[in-house]
Protein backbone atom coordinates (compact mmCIF):
# COMPACT_ATOMS: atom_id res chain seq x y z
CA UNK A 1 0.00 0.00 0.00
CA UNK A 2 2.85 2.38 0.84
CA UNK A 3 4.44 1.69 -2.55
CA UNK A 4 1.16 2.50 -4.32
CA UNK A 5 0.85 5.77 -2.44
CA UNK A 6 4.42 6.73 -3.25
CA UNK A 7 3.84 5.90 -6.93
CA UNK A 8 0.68 8.00 -6.98
CA UNK A 9 2.54 10.87 -5.32
CA UNK A 10 5.29 10.68 -7.95
CA UNK A 11 2.74 10.78 -10.76
CA UNK A 12 0.99 13.81 -9.25
CA UNK A 13 4.30 15.64 -8.78
CA UNK A 14 5.29 14.86 -12.35
CA UNK A 15 1.98 16.23 -13.64
CA UNK A 16 2.31 19.41 -11.61
CA UNK A 17 5.81 20.01 -12.93
CA UNK A 18 4.73 20.04 -16.57
CA UNK A 19 3.36 23.01 -18.51
CA UNK A 20 -0.28 22.71 -19.50
CA UNK A 21 -1.16 23.69 -23.04
CA UNK A 22 -4.26 25.61 -24.01
CA UNK A 23 -6.42 24.82 -26.99
CA UNK A 24 -6.29 28.27 -28.62
CA UNK A 25 -3.62 27.85 -31.26
CA UNK A 26 -2.68 30.93 -33.25
CA UNK A 27 -1.19 30.61 -36.72
CA UNK A 28 1.24 33.52 -36.70
CA UNK A 29 2.10 33.43 -40.39
CA UNK A 30 -0.95 32.82 -42.55
CA UNK A 31 1.00 31.44 -45.51
CA UNK A 32 -0.56 33.96 -47.91
CA UNK A 33 0.74 37.44 -47.13
CA UNK A 34 2.43 39.53 -44.44
CA UNK A 35 -0.67 40.53 -42.48
CA UNK A 36 0.32 41.09 -38.86
CA UNK A 37 4.05 41.44 -39.60
CA UNK A 38 6.29 44.48 -40.03
CA UNK A 39 9.69 44.38 -41.70
CA UNK A 40 12.60 46.09 -39.94
CA UNK A 41 15.70 46.33 -42.15
CA UNK A 42 19.11 47.82 -41.39
CA UNK A 43 19.18 49.77 -44.65
CA UNK A 44 16.30 52.12 -45.53
CA UNK A 45 16.80 51.69 -49.29
CA UNK A 46 15.91 47.98 -49.08
CA UNK A 47 12.25 46.99 -48.98
CA UNK A 48 10.52 44.01 -47.39
CA UNK A 49 9.82 42.36 -50.75
CA UNK A 50 13.52 42.52 -51.63
CA UNK A 51 14.14 39.93 -48.89
CA UNK A 52 10.91 38.09 -48.04
CA UNK A 53 8.23 36.47 -50.16
CA UNK A 54 5.60 33.74 -49.95
CA UNK A 55 5.45 30.69 -52.18
CA UNK A 56 3.07 27.77 -52.67
CA UNK A 57 2.52 25.62 -49.62
CA UNK A 58 2.40 28.56 -47.24
CA UNK A 59 6.19 28.81 -47.19
CA UNK A 60 7.86 32.01 -46.02
CA UNK A 61 10.94 32.57 -48.18
CA UNK A 62 13.81 34.68 -46.88
CA UNK A 63 16.41 35.63 -49.49
CA UNK A 64 18.94 36.87 -46.97
CA UNK A 65 22.16 36.12 -48.85
CA UNK A 66 23.98 39.32 -49.81
CA UNK A 67 21.15 41.38 -48.30
CA UNK A 68 21.24 43.68 -45.26
CA UNK A 69 20.22 42.19 -41.93
CA UNK A 70 16.73 42.65 -40.57
CA UNK A 71 13.68 40.87 -39.25
CA UNK A 72 9.94 40.45 -39.50
CA UNK A 73 8.25 41.53 -36.27
CA UNK A 74 4.78 40.37 -35.29
CA UNK A 75 2.47 43.24 -34.45
CA UNK A 76 1.60 41.84 -31.01
CA UNK A 77 4.09 42.77 -28.30
CA UNK A 78 2.47 40.94 -25.39
CA UNK A 79 3.21 37.27 -26.07
CA UNK A 80 4.08 35.37 -22.89
CA UNK A 81 3.77 31.82 -21.57
CA UNK A 82 3.41 29.85 -24.79
CA UNK A 83 4.89 27.19 -27.00
CA UNK A 84 6.00 28.25 -30.47
CA UNK A 85 6.47 25.63 -33.18
CA UNK A 86 7.69 26.02 -36.75
CA UNK A 87 9.57 24.19 -39.46
CA UNK A 88 12.62 25.55 -41.24
CA UNK A 89 15.07 24.49 -43.92
CA UNK A 90 17.92 25.83 -45.99
CA UNK A 91 17.27 25.51 -49.75
CA UNK A 92 18.95 22.80 -51.80
CA UNK A 93 22.34 23.81 -53.14
CA UNK A 94 23.01 26.31 -50.35
CA UNK A 95 25.51 25.85 -47.52
CA UNK A 96 23.10 26.95 -44.81
CA UNK A 97 23.89 29.99 -42.76
CA UNK A 98 22.66 32.23 -40.00
CA UNK A 99 19.13 33.07 -38.88
CA UNK A 100 17.02 32.87 -35.76
CA UNK A 101 13.77 33.41 -33.93
CA UNK A 102 13.65 36.32 -31.48
CA UNK A 103 11.35 35.94 -28.48
CA UNK A 104 10.34 38.50 -25.84
CA UNK A 105 11.36 41.30 -28.22
CA UNK A 106 10.84 44.82 -26.88
CA UNK A 107 13.03 47.91 -27.41
CA UNK A 108 14.03 48.38 -31.08
CA UNK A 109 17.68 48.72 -32.11
CA UNK A 110 19.10 47.55 -28.80
CA UNK A 111 22.08 46.07 -30.67
CA UNK A 112 22.51 47.39 -34.19
CA UNK A 113 19.25 46.52 -35.96
CA UNK A 114 18.20 43.87 -33.42
CA UNK A 115 15.60 44.57 -30.72
CA UNK A 116 16.11 43.76 -27.06
CA UNK A 117 15.24 40.08 -26.97
CA UNK A 118 16.49 36.50 -26.65
CA UNK A 119 17.47 34.82 -29.89
CA UNK A 120 16.71 31.14 -30.42
CA UNK A 121 19.42 30.38 -32.96
CA UNK A 122 18.87 28.70 -36.33
CA UNK A 123 22.47 29.04 -37.53
CA UNK A 124 23.37 25.87 -39.45
CA UNK A 125 24.91 23.26 -37.10
CA UNK A 126 24.12 25.51 -34.10
CA UNK A 127 20.32 25.45 -33.95
CA UNK A 128 19.15 25.80 -30.37
CA UNK A 129 21.91 28.10 -29.12
CA UNK A 130 20.52 31.11 -27.28
CA UNK A 131 21.99 34.56 -27.80
CA UNK A 132 21.08 37.38 -25.44
CA UNK A 133 20.45 40.76 -27.06
CA UNK A 134 20.40 43.38 -24.31
CA UNK A 135 19.03 40.71 -21.98
CA UNK A 136 20.35 38.15 -19.51
CA UNK A 137 19.57 34.57 -18.52
CA UNK A 138 21.04 31.71 -16.51
CA UNK A 139 22.16 28.32 -17.85
CA UNK A 140 23.57 25.12 -16.36
CA UNK A 141 27.34 24.67 -16.70
CA UNK A 142 27.68 28.34 -17.57
CA UNK A 143 31.46 28.26 -17.19
CA UNK A 144 31.67 25.97 -20.24
CA UNK A 145 28.52 26.92 -22.17
CA UNK A 146 28.54 30.72 -22.15
CA UNK A 147 30.90 32.71 -24.37
CA UNK A 148 30.00 36.37 -24.62
CA UNK A 149 26.32 36.63 -25.50
CA UNK A 150 26.16 33.03 -26.72
CA UNK A 151 24.68 30.21 -24.61
CA UNK A 152 25.67 26.93 -26.25
CA UNK A 153 23.17 24.18 -26.93
CA UNK A 154 23.52 20.60 -25.70
CA UNK A 155 23.80 18.66 -28.96
CA UNK A 156 25.91 18.66 -32.10
CA UNK A 157 23.83 16.65 -34.56
CA UNK A 158 20.12 17.32 -34.07
CA UNK A 159 19.61 19.08 -37.43
CA UNK A 160 18.63 17.20 -40.56
CA UNK A 161 20.66 17.45 -43.77
CA UNK A 162 19.97 20.31 -46.19
CA UNK A 163 17.34 20.64 -47.72
CA UNK A 164 15.17 18.58 -45.34
CA UNK A 165 12.66 20.31 -43.08
CA UNK A 166 13.56 20.67 -39.39
CA UNK A 167 11.12 20.94 -36.50
CA UNK A 168 11.65 23.71 -33.96
CA UNK A 169 9.82 23.97 -30.65
CA UNK A 170 10.33 26.87 -28.23
CA UNK A 171 8.63 26.75 -24.83
CA UNK A 172 8.48 30.14 -23.09
CA UNK A 173 7.22 29.53 -19.58
CA UNK A 174 7.49 32.52 -17.24
CA UNK A 175 11.23 33.30 -17.02
CA UNK A 176 12.37 30.04 -18.62
CA UNK A 177 12.98 29.09 -22.25
CA UNK A 178 13.30 25.48 -23.42
CA UNK A 179 14.14 24.49 -27.00
CA UNK A 180 13.75 21.25 -28.96
CA UNK A 181 15.19 20.54 -32.43
CA UNK A 182 13.62 17.59 -34.24
CA UNK A 183 12.41 16.25 -30.91
CA UNK A 184 15.79 16.56 -29.16
CA UNK A 185 15.93 18.73 -26.06
CA UNK A 186 18.78 21.08 -26.95
CA UNK A 187 18.68 24.02 -24.53
CA UNK A 188 17.11 25.34 -21.36
CA UNK A 189 17.70 28.69 -19.68
CA UNK A 190 16.17 30.24 -16.59
CA UNK A 191 15.86 33.66 -14.94
CA UNK A 192 15.44 35.45 -18.26
CA UNK A 193 15.49 39.19 -17.65
CA UNK A 194 12.31 39.61 -19.68
CA UNK A 195 9.55 37.12 -20.40
CA UNK A 196 7.06 39.02 -22.53
CA UNK A 197 7.20 40.71 -25.92
CA UNK A 198 6.96 40.30 -29.68
CA UNK A 199 8.13 37.39 -31.84
CA UNK A 200 10.51 38.12 -34.73
CA UNK A 201 11.96 36.11 -37.61
CA UNK A 202 15.48 37.09 -38.64
CA UNK A 203 17.15 37.70 -41.98
CA UNK A 204 20.83 37.36 -41.22
CA UNK A 205 22.73 36.77 -44.41
CA UNK A 206 21.38 33.37 -45.46
CA UNK A 207 18.60 32.02 -47.64
CA UNK A 208 16.14 30.17 -45.40
CA UNK A 209 12.54 29.02 -45.58
CA UNK A 210 9.97 28.40 -42.86
CA UNK A 211 6.38 27.25 -42.53
CA UNK A 212 3.71 26.20 -40.02
CA UNK A 213 4.52 28.89 -37.45
CA UNK A 214 2.03 28.24 -34.67
CA UNK A 215 1.75 29.66 -31.14
CA UNK A 216 -0.16 27.83 -28.41
CA UNK A 217 -0.65 29.63 -25.07
CA UNK A 218 -0.08 27.85 -21.80
CA UNK A 219 -2.98 27.59 -19.40
CA UNK A 220 -2.89 29.39 -16.07
CA UNK A 221 -1.03 27.45 -13.39
CA UNK A 222 0.86 25.40 -15.93
CA UNK A 223 3.99 25.24 -13.81
CA UNK A 224 7.55 25.15 -15.08
CA UNK A 225 9.26 22.59 -17.33
CA UNK A 226 11.71 20.16 -15.78
CA UNK A 227 15.37 21.04 -15.87
CA UNK A 228 17.06 20.10 -19.11
CA UNK A 229 19.04 16.87 -19.10
CA UNK A 230 22.34 17.33 -20.95
CA UNK A 231 22.81 15.27 -24.09
CA UNK A 232 25.32 12.45 -23.63
CA UNK A 233 27.81 14.00 -26.08
CA UNK A 234 27.91 17.23 -24.08
CA UNK A 235 28.32 15.31 -20.83
CA UNK A 236 31.20 13.35 -22.34
CA UNK A 237 32.97 16.49 -23.47
CA UNK A 238 32.62 18.37 -20.22
CA UNK A 239 32.44 15.69 -17.54
CA UNK A 240 35.32 15.00 -15.18
CA UNK A 241 35.01 11.37 -16.34
CA UNK A 242 35.91 12.29 -19.93
CA UNK A 243 39.40 11.43 -21.17
CA UNK A 244 41.92 14.16 -20.57
CA UNK A 245 42.52 14.36 -24.33
CA UNK A 246 38.92 15.37 -24.99
CA UNK A 247 38.92 18.85 -26.52
CA UNK A 248 36.37 21.60 -26.81
CA UNK A 249 34.43 21.30 -30.09
CA UNK A 250 35.78 23.33 -33.02
CA UNK A 251 32.92 25.85 -32.92
CA UNK A 252 34.44 27.36 -29.78
CA UNK A 253 34.94 30.33 -29.69
CA UNK A 254 31.77 31.54 -31.41
CA UNK A 255 31.95 33.09 -34.87
CA UNK A 256 31.90 36.87 -34.98
CA UNK A 257 29.96 38.90 -35.67
CA UNK A 258 26.66 37.13 -35.07
CA UNK A 259 23.50 37.96 -33.20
Amino acid sequence: MLQIRLLALCIVCRMLSQPVFGADETVLFNGKNFDGWTAVISRPDVQRDDIWSVKDGGILVCKGKDKPTGYLRHHRDDFENYTLTLQWRFPAGTPGGNSGVLVHATTPAALNVWPKSLECQLNHHNAGDIWVIGTTCQIENADKRVVGRRHYNLTDNSERPIPEWNDYKILCNHDQITIWVNGDLVNHVTQCSQSKGAICLQAEGADIESRNTVLTPLKEGGGCPPLATPHWSFVLRHSSFAPQTTSIPPQYPPPSPAA
